[in-house]
C-alpha cells in the first residue's frame, strides 16, 4: 500500500522560507512522477511543481525562481524548498505521485493528506 505523508508546513512571515517534505512508503516502481499541489481557501487546487525519475522538473510561473522541487531516492522523500514566500502562497500543500513519467497519460493516483502553509504580511 502506497502512502504519502507530508510535513514541514507552518506559519512564516512574508519573505521567509519553509521546506516541505513528503515521505513515501510502499512504492516499488523505479519510474515515477511526483508533484506538489496546493489549495488556497475558496480556490481550486492548483499544481505547483513536478519531478520525475529522470530528474526532469517543471514549475508553474508563480513559483519559478522561488521554489525548488527535489527527490531523495535513498530516503524515499520528496521535498519542496520554498523561499521568498508571499501571503498568496498561503494554502494547504499536497504531494502526489504516479508510476510513470509526468508526461504520461495517467492521472496522479497517490495523494497525501496535506500540510498547511500560512504566510503573513
Amino acid at each position: 500500500q502506497v502512502q504519502l505523508v507530508e510535513s514541514g508546513g507552518g506559519s512564516v512571515q512574508a519573505g521567509g522560507s519553509l521546506r516541505l517534505s513528503c515521505a513515501v512508503s510502499g512504492y516499488t516502481n523505479s519510474r515515477f512522477c511526483m508533484a506538489w499541489f496546493r489549495r488556497a481557501p475558496g480556490k481550486e487546487r492548483e499544481g505547483v511543481a513536478t519531478v520525475d525519475s529522470e530528474g526532469t522538473t517543471s514549475y508553474k510561473d508563480f513559483v519559478k525562481g522561488r521554489f525548488t522541487i527535489s527527490v531523495d531516492n535513498a530516503e524515499n522523500t520528496l521535498y519542496l524548498q520554498m523561499n521568498s514566500l508571499k501571503p498568496e502562497d498561503t494554502a494547504m500543500y499536497y504531494c502526489a505521485a504516479k508510476g510513470e513519467y509526468c508526461s504520461g497519460p495517467n492521472r496522479l493516483n497517490f495523494w497525501g493528506q496535506g500540510t498547511q502553509v500560512t504566510v503573513s504580511s
